[in-house]
């Protein structure tokens, strides 16, 4: 049977893939996966961790004890979220990345595939290890999508473009919408960062402040680094 490629949307098609394929990718743009690549590609390991996450405290007191350190929320002194504020992180870090999106996520693919972090700046180097990673087996790409306090759940362009660009280098049969992700990431061409910084959440960073976070999200290409979970921690596959 020849391999193909499979493509969803948040946590249900984590459920629905990760026994499935023999890689999963987890893409969210805006800001999850930018920062884990943008820390991972400067030698330091980041830990995904949910927000509330109860089970997950021992390990978070257990990664402590090992000298990691905590994000601190967006905008305050120190590594966050913001791919920015990790530009100049040092080399050996252990961070502890909560996010509502791609660190939940990426908590709920362990025990299953190979996981890898993917967005528009490592699309091509994530898309040649999850292909090496699986072997024979699938791929699976998806798509964070936003969480908003109320539990709300909604479309995320930039998440889309950043599946696309993944699926875009994938030289597989595309299952279902697969497809489509990647269509959509080449309908939009040249103008892949206009769409990016025109969403909800590109527009959002941009008022408050986090231009520079943006501007790196929607670099395309510029890093060879597969950021893998491996051990319950992203690092360089």
């Amino acid at each position: 049977m020849d391999r193909a490629a499979h493509f969803g949307w948040g946590l249900h098609a984590v459920e629905r893939l990760r026994g499935r394929v023999g890689a999963l990718v987890v893409v969210d743009v805006l800001s999850f996966s930018t920062a884990v690549d943008v820390a991972v590609a400067r030698g330091a390991d980041v830990l995904p961790m949910a927000p509330g996450d109860g089970q997950a405290l021992p390990e978070l007191v257990k990664a402590k004890g090992e000298g990691a350190v905590v994000a601190v929320k967006r905008g305050e002194p120190g590594y966050s979220l913001s791919p920015a504020s990790l530009t100049g992180i040092a080399e050996g870090t252990r961070l502890i990345l909560p996010s509502p999106n791609g660190a939940r996520l990426s908590a709920a693919a362990v025990n299953g595939a190979a996981v890898f972090a993917g967005c528009l700046r490592n699309a091509g180097a994530v898309a040649q290890a999850a292909l090496e990673t699986a072997g024979q087996g699938d791929v699976g790409v998806v798509a964070a999508g936003e969480h908003w306090p109320g539990g709300e759940w909604r479309f995320a362009i930039e998440d889309l473009l950043g599946a696309g660009a993944v699926l875009h280098v994938l030289s597989l049969a595309m299952e279902g919408e697969a497809g489509r992700a990647r269509d959509a990431f080449r309908a939009c061409g040249a103008h892949v960062g206009e769409f990016v910084r025109g969403s909800i959440s590109g527009r959002e960073l941009i008022d408050r402040g986090y231009a520079g976070d943006v501007d790196l999200a929607v670099e395309q290409d510029v890093s060879c680094v597969a950021p893998r979970l491996v051990d319950g921690a992203y690092r360089a596959a």
